[in-house]
């Protein structure tokens, strides 16, 4: 285990995917320098382990604009996690070449925790193309979706926003609803 800590990015091949994700999150946890990004970009590319691409990928989002081929090449993994990690690594990086491809996959039908974690990432951004996505996703998107898209807006100045997270002071689901009342507080009942 000491080896692991004093020399991480040597771990990030090792035949155990539990090492080599161990690994990726020391190299996280004690900074990411050129070397270590540059391992960790690996990991994403070829390591078999959904698990430790997901992780790969979430850490490039500390990694700047050097991580970006390998995060757009990501966008095609079949592992949900990489797929919900990529969104989050461009939301961290604040990528705004990301916002068409994040606003699809927050609209579309795939996996929950992919389409939340794009809705976060797109209010991350702040680009304004997002702003229509966002609107339609309070109204229409499972609830964790809807909340997520509640918070989202908060970052935009647009006139439709305050209506709509005002109606969504009065959802079905509590969460959402939380999450609407902070932003404009409790709705007359």
């Amino acid at each position: 285990m000491v080896r692991l800590l004093d020399d991480p990015i040597s771990f990030l091949e090792h035949e155990d995917a539990d090492v080599r994700r161990l690994a990726i999150s020391v190299c996280v946890a004690s900074g990411l320098t050129d070397a270590s990004i540059a391992a960790i970009r690996r990991r994403l590319v070829v390591d078999e382990d959904g698990a430790a691409r997901a992780m790969a990928a979430e850490a490039l989002g500390g990694a700047g604009d050097a991580a970006m081929p390998d995060l757009d090449s990501a966008r095609s993994d079949t592992d949900p996690r990489v797929i919900e990690s990529v969104a989050t690594a461009y939301g961290e990086l604040r990528a705004g070449p990301a916002v068409p491809w994040l606003i699809e996959l927050a609209t579309g039908d795939g996996d929950r925790s992919g389409r939340e974690a794009a809705v976060a990432a797109l209010g991350a951004i702040g680009d304004e193309s997002a702003v229509p996505a966002l609107l339609g996703l309070v109204d229409k998107a499972p609830p964790q979706v809807r909340r997520r898209a509640v918070v989202a807006l908060t970052v935009f100045d647009d006139p439709a926003i305050e209506p709509a997270i005002r109606a969504a002071a009065t959802d079905r689901n509590p969460s959402v609803r939380e999450a609407a009342e902070m932003v404009v507080g409790r709705q007359p009942t």
